[in-house]
């Protein structure tokens, strides 16, 4: 088989502007002069940005100009050789790739290069093959752990709640309001659809109060009777009602100085609302069945997937608990309306049940990151989990590629996807933005120029442009 030893450098191509140019930047050492510019004309046919060193020492000024995603870097070299150069070279430059070149030999040496950080060896002398392969493996890592670090030092940037992922500009109002409010005494509402991560938020706030370390008790109000949610809130007397054989605490006084999180709040009774107003004024309740008036320090949490105005409306729910309850009101958006999250979101939930799995799968494919991107998510941020767990459990590739989200039917509907092939123009996906996100903030322009970080001016002249070459009537509003 052929070998970059064996190989004469090719004579320059005629038309080099047509080479398929790929991501990549290499820096090839090697003290031998025909082996280092044979194997740079290699790289470079295959379209990588590559410069050479002939020893060690040359390597590191060259590092210093020269960011490279790997080094392919020989190991017996006069001064500072492979090993040398990797420890130099990690203390300035900790993200670099190394693949280290050996006689067959010295694998040995070889291995301690990787015990010190290497990601791999070849042995020479080098099988073109199995050069291309392994550079784009070692590409692959590089470039990876290059983006986690740019993803650390982004997110490091603005803020972050344990325990929440956001950094979509919606998710950072919220965030910034969940660090406003926590140390308050304020109830607070949260508002969102099924999925979005309601729960979260009150544990956030609890989380970063000066009641950290106090209960935070979870009450689902739509999980009870009504006969029993009231017993279950304020605990009973012995006696209170058949079964009630011993005196038992409510949610309210297990809170006590901590948080009680009462999610669908717009389930609980008109019965109950009552009491539950009056706690909220007067901080004292009494048990079910008893006299005795207890007073506890408790912070409410309240949340909602209903709109809790039209409940009012239809005289389901008290204008004056709403009021109690919305003093400080955070709305958590869809996931549909924050889509720059979803990558982010995909590779947590991943690592977390590849490790809970013992799977080794280390990312998507790029296909699989389009469909989860052109998937609208009407179950929103737990629907996504459950899809990349069950992925997860599925795959037995390194990848999750759509196959695996095809198997577990979440992605079987996202028809938007033939629209994101390779070759559609940057018109149409502005277009196709604009109208998804139109369509997930029901209309709303002002909503809709502020996630895509356009001017309403811009989204005002986009819908007009189109309108026109439709032919349709255009809106006062867009003249």
């Amino acid at each position: 088989m052929e070998s970059v030893a064996q190989r004469s450098i090719a004579p320059a191509r005629t038309a080099k502007e047509h080479l398929p140019k790929r991501e990549g930047r290499i820096l090839v050492v090697d003290d031998e002069a025909n082996a280092r510019e044979a194997l740079a004309e290699l790289l470079r046919e295959e379209g990588y940005e590559v410069e050479t060193a002939s020893d060690g020492r040359k390597a590191l000024m060259l590092l210093e100009r020269f960011d490279a995603d790997v080094v392919l870097t020989d190991l017996k070299m006069p001064e500072i050789d492979g090993l040398e150069l990797i420890n130099r070279a990690r203390e300035i430059h900790p993200n670099l790739t190394f693949v280290v070149m050996t006689a067959f030999g010295s694998i040995d040496t070889a291995v301690e290069a990787i015990k010190r950080g290497a990601e791999n060896y070849l042995t020479k002398p080098l099988d073109l093959s199995a050069v291309t392969a392994l550079v784009e493996r070692a590409l692959e890592k590089s470039l990876l752990v290059r983006e986690a670090a740019r993803l650390r030092e982004q997110v490091g940037s603005r803020l972050s709640v344990p325990g929440i992922i956001g950094d979509h500009p919606s998710m950072q109002r919220v965030l910034k309001t969940v660090e406003q409010v926590a140390n308050s005494r304020a109830t607070v509402l949260v508002s969102g659809e099924t999925g979005t991560g309601k729960e979260l938020i009150a544990a956030a706030i609890h989380h970063l109060s000066n009641r950290r370390d106090k209960p935070f008790v979870r009450l689902n109000c739509a999980a009870l009777a009504e006969s029993l949610l009231e017993s279950e809130l304020f605990g009973h007397e012995r006696g209170a009602f058949t079964g009630a054989q011993m005196r038992r605490e409510g949610r309210f006084k297990q809170a006590d100085g901590g948080t009680l999180f009462l999610d669908e709040i717009s389930e609980i009774p008109l019965s109950t609302q009552v009491k539950l107003l009056r706690f909220l004024q007067e901080r004292a309740f009494e048990r079910v069945g008893g006299n005795e008036t207890l007073s506890v320090d408790v912070r409410v949490i309240a949340a909602t997937n209903r709109d809790l105005k039209k409940a009012m409306e239809a005289k389901a729910f008290r204008e004056d608990l709403y009021y109690r309850l919305d003093v400080v009101r955070i709305d958590l958006p869809p996931l549909r309306a924050r889509p720059s999250d979803i990558p982010m979101l995909a590779h947590h939930f991943l690592r977390k049940y590849a490790r809970e799995n013992g799977r080794e799968i280390v990312g998507f494919t790029d296909e699989a990151i389009r469909a989860l991107l052109s998937y609208s998510w009407p179950g929103n941020v737990r629907e996504l989990e459950n899809a990349i767990e069950r992925a997860v459990v599925l795959s037995n590739e390194e990848r999750l590629g759509v196959e695996a989200f095809e198997r577990t039917n979440s992605l079987a509907h996202a028809g938007d996807l033939s629209a994101l092939i390779p070759g559609i123009s940057l018109k149409e996906i502005e277009r196709i933005a604009i109208e998804k996100t139109l369509a997930a903030t029901n209309g709303s322009r002002a909503k809709t120029a502020e996630i895509l970080g356009i001017s309403r001016r811009t989204l005002q002249y986009r819908l007009k442009e189109w309108r026109e070459a439709e032919g349709k009537a255009v809106d006062d509003d867009e003249r």
